[in-house]
């Protein structure tokens, strides 16, 4: 599953607000960015001379660059022959019922299990930890000036993933219509 590059970034600096382990990470890979270089390098992902300025970056950066990780990982398993698909979070929660019915279908299992499934987004799943919605909910997130847009568009573009502003279908999507 996948949502809007922008609230995801944003949501994944928020857990590393709650988080006090991932954000000393954070925090430390502004300082250095080597040991995340290290890593893009090993997997072979591109834009890995990107990284060589993340001593550099401020808040979201490196939640960009994670999340072009991720979608890049998904995107090398499709098109080695793997079956998957991707699940876009926004149309989720448009059309519940429909998009439940669509995973249920692709994953070979009863539609009528929709309904059931639909009722499961009636309380927050995380509750009862340091994610829960009300306690990640109040940490301000950074903002996304025109500046740090094209910083961030310049990296999603090294990705060859969509940019900040672009509807932002990746390819093998789910759709109910």
């Amino acid at each position: 599953m996948y949502r809007d590059v922008v609230r995801v970034v944003k949501s994944m600096y928020r857990v590393t607000m709650a988080y006090p382990s991932t954000r000393l990470a954070w925090l430390l890979s502004n300082r250095s960015g080597h040991m995340t270089k290290v890593i893009i390098d090993s997997m072979g992902f591109p834009g890995s001379d990107f990284c060589a300025g993340l001593e550099m970056c401020d808040g979201l950066t490196l939640e960009v660059l994670i999340y072009a990780l991720t979608i890049c990982s998904y995107l090398y398993l499709r098109r080695r022959g793997f079956d998957v698909s991707a699940l876009r979070y926004e149309d989720l929660v448009a059309r519940p019922l429909d998009m439940c019915c669509v995973i249920l279908e692709f994953c070979h299992l009863p539609v009528s299990l929709a309904e059931k499934a639909v009722k499961a987004f009636d309380s927050d799943s995380q509750k009862n930890s340091l994610l829960a919605q009300s306690l990640i909910g109040h940490f301000t997130e950074p903002q996304l000036t025109p500046q740090k847009k094209l910083k961030l568009n310049e990296l999603l573009k090294k990705y060859g993933l969509p940019l900040i502003g672009e509807p932002g279908i990746i390819e093998g999507t789910l759709s109910s219509r």
